[in-house]
């Protein structure tokens, strides 16, 4: 038998979920023998949902070499992650990171090890902030996604505590706005607001759009602001209302606003521009600017700060080519 005592790290999840990652190699139909058989919370039997608190004590009346078997772990894959990202802001609960554009915030079947989120664990590890163990479940994770080609600050929560505070911030929609910087073909006078439920294309990895009131589909809003305009081009501001994939993309290209180098939702004539005046291939948009506002209490000191990443060099140099080199105004 060995007991288990649950800390900051390893509370506010279920049982089974702590349970899968505590015993990586163990099936999941043996993760929920063990539970009914071979575990006690407290001395009792809890079921499989049962959310773990702090100072639990959990009892697995299991054979050593049957544990020490399920729980072998690998040498972790952030191990090999070599850094690219620059920090913008960081304390003890939170990480703020600037992603360059090429790089997988999580890894997918083409990625696995060389990864923003990989990078960030690995300079954690290093700096002391962070320690992988068998018995530490927990691993520092983004709030916030961005597309492979995207560049941009991403928010990570460095402790559970944090992580799961910053969660509910981005699902409340009122405590941290996300502002980017796009430049699209075609021109757009006033701000506004665009509303509307999506549809993914998992075949084509592209969403399409259709009316607000479309029953049983997810809604999504963005706040579009013209910064300049020159040529036939927009500079805007985009502001996530709502988070979902390709918003701002597929928002813009709804208005014949199409984002420049962006070969999903972008215009034939808009990208060949860009490639062949700029040698640009692939979206100019950068989530530039987090706002944070009403926070809740473990995060009070935040409010009313703000926190940028400046856009990559051969971006500005786009920009400032297109638009001057002041980020606002109106040049026609």
């Amino acid at each position: 038998m060995i007991e288990i005592k649950i800390g900051n790290e390893q509370e506010k999840q279920r049982l089974d979920r702590f349970l899968k990652k505590y015993l990586p190699k163990a099936p999941l139909s043996h993760i929920y023998k063990i539970i009914r058989k071979d575990l006690k919370v407290n001395g009792k039997r809890v079921p499989p949902e049962y959310v773990l608190n702090y100072g639990d004590a959990l009892n697995l009346y299991m054979p050593e070499e049957l544990i020490r078997e399920y729980s072998e772990v690998k040498k972790p894959a952030y191990a090999k992650a070599k850094k690219q990202f620059t920090v913008i802001y960081e304390d003890d609960n939170i990480l703020l990171v600037n992603k360059p554009k090429g790089l997988l915030t999580h890894g997918d079947k083409t990625e696995k090890k060389n990864t923003l989120v990989n990078q960030v664990v690995n300079y954690l590890v290093d700096k002391g902030d962070y320690r992988f163990s068998r018995v530490n479940t927990f691993v520092p994770a983004p709030v916030n996604r961005l597309d492979r080609n995207t560049s941009g600050i991403v928010i990570f929560g460095k402790n559970n505590l944090s992580l799961q505070c910053l969660n509910r911030m981005i699902k409340d929609k009122e405590s941290i706005g996300k502002y980017y910087l796009a430049i699209a073909k075609g021109i757009l006078e006033k701000p506004v607001v665009l509303r509307s439920t999506m549809q993914k294309d998992e075949e084509n990895n592209m969403i399409h759009l259709s009316d607000e009131s479309a029953p049983g589909l997810k809604v999504m809003e963005t706040i579009i602001r013209p910064l300049a305009v020159n040529n036939g081009f927009t500079l805007v501001e985009a502001q996530l209302v709502t988070g979902r994939t390709h918003q701002i993309r597929a928002h813009l290209a709804s208005q014949r606003l199409f984002i420049i180098g962006d070969i999903k939702y972008g215009s034939p004539q808009g990208n060949a521009y860009a490639k062949q005046k700029y040698g640009l291939t692939t979206q100019f948009l950068h989530a530039y600017k987090l706002k944070f506002e009403n926070c809740p209490e473990l995060f009070e000191y935040l409010n009313g700060k703000e926190f940028e990443a400046p856009l990559p060099e051969d971006l500005k140099k786009i920009r400032n080519s297109m638009f001057g080199d002041g980020k606002n105004g109106n040049n026609r």
